[in-house]
């Protein structure tokens, strides 16, 4: 990969995300060396840009290896980027009362940059097994992920592609139309940090999916507890939606 406009502010912003976006994956902390292979920049700047990345809290280096991880900052500007997300705003009223009608853990998702980002919880009695606060996947891997990737413009579906396997881009282009049509989605799950899920988009006024509601059904679901757990998550859903609309 070359380096397009490594001189410019826009060139040199758009290589900080994507140094940002590569700290996000793998292990916490990363060499230098392994970052500027990855990125396909020269080390120098690399190494230029991730000491503006340090200076910014964006990015920190590790004392005793010198390699390294993302920032506090990030943590920072996601809960403000969040406590200002409308649809949160919007569903926040249906998440506890919703949790108590299914009885299981409801989540909210957004896609992002061709991956299903969980950013709001409520958890059911379910809660111990699965726990995990922060869950992060390539879209197609979740039904809440394939319900928005289907949903969403080419350009954004073909970040789904590009972040998936090739077996999953394969299934995805030939499930893109049933998925985009479907009420529901539910995946079975099987990984001991994946659980089954069952999601529903959640549409704005022009019928935009803008996020999705998912729950954690039994392992062992019959096809009447599915159609009653997405029943309602529709509702939750469609109220939501109606809030936007009238803000």
């Amino acid at each position: 990969m070359s380096e397009p406009d490594a001189r410019g502010t826009l060139g040199t912003v758009r290589n900080a995300v994507l140094l940002l976006g590569l700290l996000s994956e793998g292990p916490a902390y990363q060499q230098l060396t392994d970052l500027a292979d990855r990125s396909g920049l020269s080390v120098p700047t690399v190494h230029r840009l991730l000491r503006s990345l340090v200076l910014a809290d964006l990015v920190e280096q590790d004392p005793n290896s010198s390699r390294y991880g993302l920032g506090p900052e990030v943590a920072r500007l996601a809960q403000r980027y969040l406590a200002r997300l409308p649809i949160l705003g919007a569903l926040a009223p249906y998440l506890v009362p919703l949790r108590d009608a299914i009885g299981h853990t409801v989540h909210v998702a957004v896609l992002v940059r061709g991956h299903v980002v969980y950013v709001d919880r409520v958890d059911g009695a379910d809660g111990g097994l699965y726990r995990d606060t922060h869950r992060v996947h390539p879209a197609f891997e979740t039904a809440a992920g394939r319900l928005l990737a289907a949903r969403a413009t080419d350009d954004a579906w073909q970040q789904c592609l590009d972040a998936a396997t090739p077996d999953d881009s394969k299934r995805a282009e030939n499930e893109r139309a049933t998925w985009r049509e479907a009420a529901h989605l539910l995946t079975e799950g099987g990984d001991s940090d994946e659980p089954p899920e069952i999601a529903v988009p959640v549409l704005d006024g022009s019928g935009r999916a803008i996020a999705a509601l998912a729950a954690t059904p039994p392992p062992v679901a019959s096809e009447s507890q599915i159609a009653e757990i997405a029943a309602h998550l529709a509702r939750a859903g469609r109220a939501a939606g109606r809030t936007l609309s009238h803000a």
